[in-house]
């Protein structure tokens, strides 16, 4: 069975990294590269964060490329207060031996998706979209070149999780996710709304740290911190596990359920900056841009998870 090819986008933050290693223990899945990008912190962080995590799996051979370190238009906004300032508190951190790539991100995924046969590479983004949007305004042909983008964000059932009305992927650069949602390709969205459907509850935990690896556990470790962090916010089943669902969608997409519908991005309000209105009754007559996730097999969701996990070191 060929594998599919899959560029990871990231900004490791804790629950990138639990994506990292469940796409790194997969058959399914090669990973070409990993690009970083400034979100959950700096970008000197989620680049040294990003070849820890496959340093940890074991596969320092996948190269890792750091990307843009501010949003398009506006400020940065990090979430130490979520992931810590090392954006991996919680589990043990060392030095990575493994070398950052010198290739710009951007480039990296400009030149992937063009050498590569076209329909072939999908796009899985766990982070702010900046990355992505730059090589769009900077190579538009590489648009039809995308098998899909896959991309854990925004929130509109749910409410936001930065703002009132605004999830942190798309509030980070609300400028690049309209970019994005906006560029015709094939794109599956997994919000807040799926998302906080697919919690980290003990007996979840447990079952990663049952494993009998070093993945497994800093796995559990890592949901762990999450849950004392959301406790108070999202009670006793456990914290939301975000960024695993991009992966679990391209390997056993059969998980998960929603509807295509037309998605926006609010750039301008400063009460909903970020939001994501969906259309989700079509009043508007738009073209679905968007397939939008609703509904997860949370306990298969875990299984899947753990078995990526048990492969690896």
């Amino acid at each position: 069975m060929s594998k599919t090819a899959i560029i990871i986008d990231t900004d490791p933050g804790q629950d990138d990294a639990v994506a990292i290693l469940t796409a790194l223990g997969s058959a399914q899945l090669e990973v070409v590269g990993i690009s970083v990008v400034a979100g959950n912190v700096p970008l000197e962080l989620t680049a040294k964060n990003a070849r820890i995590i496959c340093e940890w799996a074991g596969r320092p051979e996948v190269p890792v490329y750091a990307g843009c370190e501010r949003p398009l238009l506006r400020p940065l906004v990090t979430a130490e207060h979520v992931h810590g300032k090392t954006g991996l508190d919680g589990v043990p951190l060392h030095e990575p031996a493994m070398p950052l790539q010198q290739e710009h991100a951007v480039d990296f995924i400009i030149r992937t998706l063009r050498e590569r046969e076209a329909g072939s590479v999908t796009l899985c983004m766990l982070g702010p979209l900046t990355n992505l949007a730059m090589a769009i305004v900077r190579a538009p042909d590489i648009v039809g070149r995308i098998r899909e983008i896959v991309l854990m964000g925004g929130a509109y059932f749910e409410g936001g999780n930065i703002t009132p009305s605004a999830e942190f992927n798309i509030y980070v650069d609300p400028d690049a996710a309209a970019t994005v949602l906006a560029c015709g390709a094939a794109i599956t969205m997994l919000p807040l709304d799926v998302t906080h459907k697919a919690t980290a509850s003990p007996a979840r935990i447990g079952l990663l740290r049952a494993l009998p690896n070093r993945a497994g556990n800093l796995a559990a470790d890592i949901m762990t911190t999450l849950e004392r962090f959301d406790v108070q916010r999202y009670g006793a089943n456990g914290a939301p596990l975000h960024d695993p669902t991009v992966i679990a969608y391209v390997l056993q997409p059969g998980l998960f359920s929603g509807r295509k519908v037309y998605v926006a991005v609010e750039q301008n309000s400063e009460l909903t900056l970020g939001a994501t209105p969906v259309d989700w009754w079509g009043v508007t007559g738009k073209a679905a841009n968007v397939n939008y996730l609703t509904t997860v097999d949370s306990d298969g969701f875990f299984r899947l998870l753990a078995d990526n996990l048990s492969t690896l070191p």
